[in-house]
């Protein structure tokens, strides 16, 4: 027992999350997580946000949702390209969950009380690469911040 733990502590390349499939899933769990890090932090608020984002969208529990959001943050990590990682989405999900996505990824964003340039360039970037004209993606940038109030 003490030579695992001597392993674990010692040794941290000995245990690491294995890289999850690129499906749809988990790449816009990767978006939420580059979104909530996209202003150089990553905040209690936000991984909330994203956790429960996850949990409703994929009818999981909390715990179910956060080793989901893990496994997005190894892929967000190692994904350095964004219009790679939403360029999975823009090909195998509908108009409508394209939507949807784009107001959990503001939902994301909006969760600490500030926006900030860089998340909105990034999200700009991604509502690009989803193909939603401009004029939608102000609509359910909109929609997303009277849901984040509450």
């Amino acid at each position: 027992m003490f030579d695992r733990l001597k392993a674990f502590f010692g040794n941290p390349a000995a245990y690491h999350t294995r890289l999850p499939d690129a499906d749809a899933s988990h790449a816009m769990g990767a978006l939420m997580v580059r979104a909530a890090k996209a202003d150089a932090s990553y905040l209690f608020e936000e991984i909330a946000m994203i956790d429960r984002i996850l949990a409703k969208r994929h009818n999981i529990n909390p715990v179910a949702a956060a080793k989901l959001r893990a496994e997005c943050e190894v892929l967000e990590r190692v994904m350095p390209d964004t219009d790679d990682i939403a360029t999975i989405l823009e090909h195998a999900i509908s108009t409508e969950e394209k939507e949807a996505t784009l107001i959990a990824l503001w939902q994301v964003v909006f969760a600490d009380g500030v926006k900030r340039p860089s998340e909105d360039a990034l999200l700009h970037q991604i509502e690009a690469v989803l193909g939603v004209p401009p004029a939608r993606a102000l609509e359910l940038q909109i929609e997303a911040q009277k849901d984040t109030r509450g």
